[in-house]
């Protein structure tokens, strides 16, 4: 009333002055980042926030990264924060490992996750296991980070999901990001963090654009290790995965929402530490569980959340058998069409789910 007063006295129209208030009201829209730029703006943020911190790898100053990921570090921060080596991960990820036991903290990159193997002693005998063996007295503040996973017509020495391997090793917090706020937090999180951090990017994700939160804008956000995101509410069946798969979860939930099938979609995030809360919550709701990932089965993380739960009180919950959607079992073809077998499909997805369902 006392705007209507105020606007017949002033002559204007009270309708056009509501409607500037409704808009004025209206939530901002959200950004669009690349998966690249969200890392590339992570690091830059916490270079600029710690002077401990540097990066080192292959290629990463003056050709701004085999992937573009640490595009205009190198000019900005210059040769003793972005450094780059030579193609000897062995040698490389050592000096990063001794230079985080004297209190700095690196971020070393793999070109592929593949050759981290040339590394594995240094990243599990002497960065994962030096807190324990010290009593907590050392600490190492690491972040192994790089394009995990399979590409596109790289075969198989350029195609394989780390997750389980660094999964499996005590010392490591693992993790492996969907999105580009995930991508950003987790990052930030991860250099931030005390211990070893191994962080599984995905190539194919690089060029991808997601919708960015006003929050997750800030030099202050990070996402907290070992907590998965619900990604989508369903209540018929729920479907966990990590990585590029989550998109392809909600993409087969899209589907299966047109015949009446309510998919909750669980993105894990963090493989080590894996928050299985979230999950058994899910499948107390839902009844039914299908993992999906681009790893192998053997001793994958599927296989990981399958004894979780069978071991767990979510058990009396399930209706059905827990379905893993894995990679086939043999090492990455290089045939397109071999290659595209050989990797969970959204179809595979959704036959698994109607199968659980016994539809």
């Amino acid at each position: 009333m006392a705007l209507l007063k105020s606007c017949v006295r002033s002559g204007r129209n009270v309708f056009a002055v509501i409607l500037r208030r409704e808009l004025h009201k209206t939530a901002p829209a959200l950004v669009q980042v690349t998966v690249r730029d969200a890392l590339t703006q992570a690091m830059d943020e916490e270079l600029e926030r710690d002077e401990r911190v540097f990066l080192m790898g292959e290629e990463v100053a003056q050709y701004d990264g085999a992937y573009k990921v640490s595009r205009g570090l190198w000019k900005k921060y210059g040769d003793k924060r972005i450094i780059d080596t030579p193609i000897t991960e062995m040698g490389f990820a050592g000096i990063a490992v001794g230079s985080a036991m004297a209190g700095l903290r690196p971020i070393c990159e793999f070109m592929t996750f593949n050759f981290s193997m040339q590394a594995i002693d240094q990243i599990i005998n002497s960065a994962a296991k030096t807190s324990y063996m010290s009593a907590g007295l050392q600490s190492v503040p690491i972040v192994f980070r790089g394009p995990n996973g399979h590409s596109a017509g790289v075969a198989a020495q350029h195609s394989q999901c780390f997750a389980a391997w660094y999964g499996h090793c005590p010392g490591l917090k693992v993790l492996s990001p969907w999105s580009a706020e995930d991508a950003k937090g987790l990052l930030k999180a991860a250099i931030r963090d005390d211990n070893p951090v191994v962080f599984l990017e995905n190539e194919l994700l690089y060029g991808v654009a997601f919708e960015v939160s006003e929050e997750a804008q800030s030099k202050d956000f990070v996402v907290p290790i070992g907590k998965a995101k619900v990604e989508r509410q369903g209540t018929r069946i729920t479907l966990v995965s990590h990585s590029r798969y989550v998109g392809h979860c909600l993409d087969a939930a899209a589907v299966l929402a047109k015949e009446g099938i309510e998919c909750e979609v669980i993105n894990l995030r963090s493989i080590r530490p894996l928050d299985m809360e979230t999950i058994e919550s899910s499948v107390a709701k839902t009844n039914h569980l299908v993992t999906v990932e681009g790893g192998w089965p053997q001793f994958g993380v599927g296989a990981e959340i399958c004894a979780r739960i069978m071991e767990g009180p979510a058990f009396n919950y399930l209706d059905a058998p827990v379905i893993r959607v894995t990679g086939v079992d043999i090492p990455m073809p290089y045939a397109k069409i071999l290659e595209d077998n050989s990797v969970p499909q959204i179809k595979d997805i959704i036959i698994s789910v109607k199968k659980s369902l016994n539809i």
